[in-house]
């Protein structure tokens, strides 16, 4: 072995305690950015091998009816390689031993044969017998929550008609991996269900022999869907179609995109963190053992050992660390990648899981932490190889100390000797110091980011469940019903309020961009549903215009005074300008709002509705729910408190996995960083220190004046952490900036202090152990020695 390697050895097992401190370091970035990487690949090649599998559609369009010798002509745009039609419509569910109404997405499944586009992937049982129209396939989700096995019955109000239905089989989806009901935000898989039947049967109950109501299309390779979407929508149009879109805008497939987006964005950001503190500590370490092998390197020099030797001995060191940290990180990261995706799995319904991390995510974060450390040491690596043999043989000058402010001013004499000494230690080597703050703020500000998610997300249910819904039960009607409609749900039991709303669908047009959206129009002040502004409180709607939000200002580019052109997708398809008279700002979706007259009168209508809200009395609760269930023309019925229930449910089961999760890296972070200063302070001042020993100092007192300035340095840290913190967590809250939610940049004053907390003890259990070591200071041996 080369001599310079056995060097090597002996140095790494001299600083081994350094050494598995910036490896920790260094393992936690990589983790991250391996388990972010490799959650990003498993998501992605899971989706893209079960869509390709079973065939998940390019192009999805609704409508009200048309006839099935229409799909030759669809089949013949240009860029159209599979055209199915088929019978999609909602129902109303009675379960047995479960109170609340149900809904039911119905979806048809043809005549002959498994169909063309979006395949079941059954779990259990068979498909439907089409010459057995009670008969349906349920999806996985629903039928778990709901214990729900096959041969088991449900009734189900299908087209004003009670209806039993019996499961014969459970099934996935990939339409579907995602499924939410009408208007919510998360999946309900106990209230939204996702039912299979023969085509013959849907036909019969909706009217529907020898039509359909919903097609989905697949394209030729490479061929863009906007201009397949733009063809099919003027064929659509006088069958009532509501606006084609593609498989990017399906909700589905739009949640589990926007996922995989939002780990890049983690994948980018924190591991940065890490690395950065990693190459910091690294230099911190190598520039003191550089600095205390001066007669060392002068000696090498003096044997012939050339500059780039001596660097390159050093590098390797930096290098060694380094690799031991990926490594550590490599198995981390794989770990937590698994242990994520599987999370994933449970939010999303795949058939299979592929947890496979491709090899460029560990030698991306491999490459990215040797990049790190090496560029993190290379002015300490530069000054060694620059050092004459002469002068590295010589002691280096001692430094030229003055008094210090602190000094100078009438506080130093209210403080004893070692707090004196501890001040002095801090403010003589100010760059050493700050540093040091710095990356125990690092820790401090990681905390922060992730418990910032916690309160950003209980500040947007406040202001979306709480402050803007007023209402205990949502109605969607199957269409719009006239003004007659509010008495029969006023005369329903326990009812206390009813108000009516009437949802559009259009396309919005302001110059070159467009917009496929739903327009709300609710009464001029409300009194259960509101239009919420998150800075102004609830808004009265003006006799005519628009009230938009800032999320669909920014889409459209609008601003108050223009006048957006709405394309209505339904009913005569008018064609009206509207100008924009308020832009607001709220955290859920691209929502506008109309008075509910003028939308009506856009629409040529009486004042009619498709969407009732209610406020019940809890005591005749169950009544209420009992009468929902056999009404006609409901197509589902959305409860305001379930919606709460699960998406704190849905929180609880991935953001504090995560909280949890990033704590255990910032307190990693931070021992780290106190433990490296606490040891080269320690390996500085250890003849000091036994110096003070010898003249009488006791063992606490020489602990006091070494920890005391690791304690001084976090305390320092606290105030910067916190203000880097609310730094990262506002870049984070803007990144998350999406159209279907953003997230709120709060941080509520006692996630400063748990951050706080936390960060002390981590720094308390680094002091711990450097304290171990100091008891164990052999006193003759360091006094001997000059260093």
């Amino acid at each position: 072995m080369h001599p310079l390697d056995r060097k090597l050895l002996r140095d790494l097992w001299h600083l081994k305690g350094q050494v598995l401190a910036i490896a920790v370091v260094i393992a936690t970035g990589v983790g991250v950015m391996v388990q972010s990487l490799g959650a990003i690949q498993s998501l992605q090649a899971t989706a893209d091998a079960y869509y390709e599998r079973y065939r998940f559609a390019d192009v999805f369009c609704h409508l009200k009816r048309a006839p099935k010798s229409l799909v030759p002509r669809l089949a013949d745009i240009p860029g159209v390689q599979t055209v199915e039609p088929r019978i999609v419509e909602y129902a109303t569910l009675d379960i047995a031993g479960f109170e609340e109404p149900a809904t039911a997405l119905l979806s048809s499944l043809p005549e002959r044969g498994k169909p063309l586009l979006n395949q079941l992937a059954l779990q259990s049982g068979r498909l439907v017998d089409l010459a057995k129209p009670e008969e349906v396939v349920v999806n996985e989700k629903f039928a778990a929550a709901q214990d729900l096995t096959l041969g088991d019955t449900v009734q189900a109000v299908i087209n004003t008609q009670k209806r039993t239905l019996r499961i014969v089989g459970i099934a996935l989806s990939p339409e579907h991996t995602y499924a939410i009901g009408p208007g919510a935000l998360m999946p309900d898989d106990k209230r939204y269900a996702i039912f299979w039947m023969g085509e013959r049967a849907l036909a019969g109950a909706f009217d529907l022999d020898g039509a359909f109501n919903d097609v989905t299309l697949t394209l030729l390779p490479h061929t863009p869907p906007e201009g397949v979407i733009q063809r099919l929508d003027r064929i659509l149009a006088p069958y009532g179609g509501s606006g084609a879109y593609a498989r990017k805008d399906q909700i589905s497939n739009w949640f589990l995109m926007s996922e995989i987006d939002q780990l890049a964005t983690m994948a980018r950001l924190l591991p940065s963190i890490f690395l950065i503190v990693a190459a910091f500590l690294t230099n911190m370490v190598v520039d003191r053992l550089i600095a205390t092998e001066r007669g060392v390197i002068g000696l090498l020099k003096a044997f012939g050992y050339s500059d780039l030797e001596v660097g390159w001995h050093y590098m390797k060191l930096v290098m060694v660390i380094a690799l031991i940290g990926v490594v550590l990180g490599s198995f981390l990261g794989a770990g937590l990648g698994q242990w994520t995706t599987s999370i994933y799995a449970q939010m999303y319904s795949f058939p299979f899981l592929l947890f496979r991390p491709l090899p460029d995510s560990f030698l991306i974060a491999g490459g990215l932490s040797l990049l790190a450390a090496m560029v993190g040491t290379a002015s300490a690596v530069r000054r060694a190889v620059r050092l004459a043999p002469a002068e590295a043989m010589r002691p280096p000058a001692p430094p030229s100390f003055s008094r210090s402010y602190l000094a100078q001013t009438g506080l130093a004499r209210l403080l004893d000797q070692p707090t004196r000494m501890i001040f002095r230690q801090v403010f003589r080597w100010p760059l050493r110091s700050g540093l040091t703050v710095i990356g125990i703020g690092m820790s401090v500000a990681v905390l922060i980011m992730a418990l910032q998610w916690i309160d950003s997300i209980n500040r947007l249910i406040d202001v979306y469940f709480v402050a803007a819904q007023r209402q205990d039960v949502t109605v969607s009607l199957t269409e719009v019903r006239p003004p007659s409609v509010m008495r029969d749900f006023e005369n329903l039991p326990g009812v206390l309020a009813v108000e009516g709303q009437r949802n559009l669908d259009v396309r919005a047009h302001l110059g070159p961009r467009n917009k496929r959206m739903q327009i709300s129009g609710l009464p001029a002040r409300q009194g259960l549903y509101l239009v919420y502004d998150d800075a102004g409180g609830a808004i009265d709607l003006p006799p005519d215009g628009l009230v938009i939000s800032t999320k669909l200002a920014e889409i459209l580019g609008a601003k108050t005074g223009d006048r957006i052109e709405l394309e209505v997708l339904e009913g005569q398809r008018p064609i009206v300008e509207v100008p924009v008279v308020r832009v607001f700002n709220t955290f859920i979706g691209y929502p506008a709002y109309m008075r509910l007259e003028a939308i009506n009168r856009m629409m040529h209508e009486t004042n009619v509705v498709n969407t009732v809200h209610l406020r019940i009395d809890p005591n005749q609760q169950a009544a209420l729910f009992a009468r929902l269930k056999d009404m006609p023309h409901v197509s589902s019925v959305t409860l305001r408190q379930a919606a709460i229930d699960i998406f704190n449910e849905t929180m609880a089961k991935t953001v504090l996995v995560f909280v949890g999760m990033f704590a255990g890296f910032a307190s990693a972070l931070a021992i780290g960083v106190v433990y490296n200063s606490a040891r080269i302070a320690l390996s500085e001042r250890g003849r000091e220190l036994a110096t003070l020993r010898v003249i009488g100092f006791t063992r606490f007192e020489i602990s006091y004046i070494l920890l005391g300035q690791s304690l001084l340095l976090t305390v320092m840290a606290l105030p910067v952490g916190c203000l880097i913190g609310n730094w990262l967590a506002l870049g984070m809250a803007k990144s998350f900036d999406t159209e279907l939610y953003r997230i709120p940049a709060v941080i509520e004053p006692s996630s400063f202090g748990y951050a706080m907390l936390v960060t002390l003890a981590a720094a308390a259990i680094s002091a711990l152990m450097v304290r171990r070591r100091l008891d164990r200071l052999d006193l003759i041996a360091v006094l001997k020695t000059r260093e």
